[in-house]
């Protein structure tokens, strides 16, 4: 554990996020206010402006594979609190959160369309209604399978801290290679590291970063999306 926690530093060492500046916890109210109302600006002009988008998606997975075309799914979010997520399905199989099931590269029950949607990232896209009806923020630490709560958190001690702020469609995780699956401990420790230096060194600056080093991101395709 002590090597996972000496490259885990390095890892934070070298992300240009990181400035010796003071945390600014997303507690504060100040902080939690303009969040919200970024967070509320965003999904609603998103909802609306891809609506089109969001149609042809729709349309596409109810043309191509037996099932409904949205994800439903319980997961955790701020102060423990339970919530439903949406996704765009993009498997045949659909699974409530209650094992440990995650997707793998070559996965057979990722559908074709449902492949595409991965990898760019549009399966996620329902969550703008998440975002706005206040379950989740645009940026925030990425919600987990209640199953993966349950098995981390016994587990690792700090893993619960990441309930301290609303979980997000990205994160500085997933724009910092942790994205994907988490099967080994030293993958789950460096994604929690991750989004606990988001919590504790919140900043505007910090947030528009995570944004436009998303997209980045996407448009540039992750090896971990599939």
């Amino acid at each position: 554990m002590n090597n996972i926690s000496a490259r885990l530093n390095a890892d934070l060492a070298q992300i240009s996020l990181y400035r010796p500046v003071p945390a600014k916890e997303l507690s504060n109210s100040a902080n939690s206010a303009f969040k919200r109302v970024f967070d509320v600006i965003c999904s609603l002009v998103g909802l609306i402006f891809l609506a089109p988008l969001l149609i042809t998606i729709a349309i596409l997975i109810k043309a191509t594979s037996p099932g409904p075309v949205l994800f439903a799914q319980l997961r955790t979010g701020l102060g423990g609190k339970t919530f439903t997520i949406y996704k765009f399905r993009t498997m045949t199989t659909l699974e409530n959160g209650d094992r440990i099931v995650q997707a793998c590269r070559h996965d057979s029950r990722i559908t074709r369309v449902g492949s595409f949607l991965r990898r760019s990232s549009l399966d996620e896209l329902p969550q703008l209604w998440n975002v706005l009806i206040g379950d989740m923020s645009v940026v925030g630490p990425r919600p987990h399978a209640v199953a993966h709560d349950h098995y981390y958190g016994a587990l690792l001690p700090e893993y619960r801290d990441r309930f301290r702020a609303k979980p997000g469609i990205t994160g500085l995780a997933q724009c910092n290679g942790a994205r994907g699956p988490t099967e080994t401990l030293d993958k789950m420790s460096r994604r929690i590291r991750l989004d606990l230096a988001y919590i504790e060194r919140w900043s505007l600056a910090m947030e528009a970063r995570i944004l436009v080093k998303t997209v980045k991101v996407i448009v540039g395709g992750d090896d971990c999306a599939f």
